[in-house]
Formats: C-alpha cells, sequence, structure tokens
C-alpha cells in the first residue's frame, strides 16, 4: 500500500495562511498518511505543527510555552477536540466557567462553542493534540469569530501571540 510521511517545520504554520496551505497540501494526499507525534517545545510562543489532513479533517500538534488562546473565540466551521497530552491548561467559557484539565483530559468543541485556554504557568509545556472536522468543506476551515460574530485570527496580538522561541534541545516526543 503506498504512503506518505509528513515531516514539517512547527514555523511552518504559525500564520493563518501557512495553516491553510499546509491543511490544502497534505489533504490533497489520497493515500494513507502515517506521523509521529514529536515537537520542538517553545521557550516562549507557540507552534502549530499541521501533522495531516483530508478535506474535512486535520491534526495538528500544539504547543504552549505560556498562554494558550487567550481570546475568547469559536470556529463556525469545525468541531474539534484537544487532548491534552504533557501540561496543564484551564479552559473558560463565555460565562466565566472554567475547567482545569492535564494530561489524557481531553475536551470536545462544536462548531460555534465559544472557548478560550491558558497553560499552567509552572507546569510542564503544554502539548495538546488537535483533531478538527470540518462542517461545511466550500467554506474556510479557519474561520473564527470573536464574541461580536466578528473575524478573529488564531495568530493575531488580539489573540495574545509572541514571538516563538525555541529550545534547541527539548522535544515532545
Amino acid at each position: 500500500m503506498p504512503a506518505s510521511t509528513t515531516k514539517l517545520d512547527p514555523s511552518n504554520a504559525n500564520s493563518t495562511d501557512a495553516w491553510r496551505a499546509q491543511i490544502a497540501r497534505l489533504a490533497a494526499v489520497r493515500t494513507p498518511s502515517f506521523f509521529h507525534l514529536r515537537a520542538q517545545l517553545p521557550k516562549q510562543g507557540r507552534t502549530n505543527d499541521v501533522l495531516a489532513a483530508t478535506p474535512n479533517m486535520s491534526v495538528v500538534l500544539k504547543t504552549y510555552a505560556t498562554g494558550g488562546e487567550n481570546g475568547l473565540h469559536a470556529h463556525s466551521n469545525e468541531d474539534h477536540v484537544f487532548v491534552i497530552l504533557q501540561g496543564e491548561a484551564n479552559f473558560y467559557g463565555p460565562q466565566g466557567e472554567a475547567k482545569h484539565v492535564v494530561k489524557n483530559d481531553c475536551v470536545v468543541l462544536p462548531r460555534g462553542s465559544y472557548y478560550r485556554f491558558e497553560a499552567v504557568e509552572g507546569a510542564e509545556t503544554l502539548v495538546l493534540l488537535r483533531i478538527g472536522a470540518v462542517v461545511n468543506p466550500k467554506e474556510d476551515v479557519m474561520t473564527r469569530v470573536d464574541l461580536d460574530g466578528l473575524p478573529f485570527d488564531g495568530q493575531a496580538e488580539k489573540n495574545h501571540e509572541v514571538p516563538l522561541v525555541l529550545y534547541e534541545d527539548r522535544f515532545f516526543e
């Protein structure tokens, strides 16, 4: 059986356009794709390593030195799940709901549900596996909105994006 193996530099998906391009490139593959969960850990900032994709699904390994997805937002064309692989985070909802999560905890986010999260200071580097399912393949999977329904770029300053600085010798695997 033919197969592809994907090896990406995490910095390749640290913009919305790069993330969208990686999904499109990987979704064009019509053979089984294999990937390994490995990420260079950040001293500062976050990484988004797009590991695999189909026209209706994507798999992304995400790491956070501190912070998280700090701006309250919703994905209007994607259901997704986070699996916490390492570290700890606090997830928040629009009415002040809060949930502390640790390794092996998971959260399912149906399209349109508002959330934000932050890595817990002093814990191990936060590593999440994010699996997303497109609701309408004819619409942009990267569409996010804030509480006012306005476009919200996940890699923008509004989402507390900071420059990425990687450890040279620290990896999640």
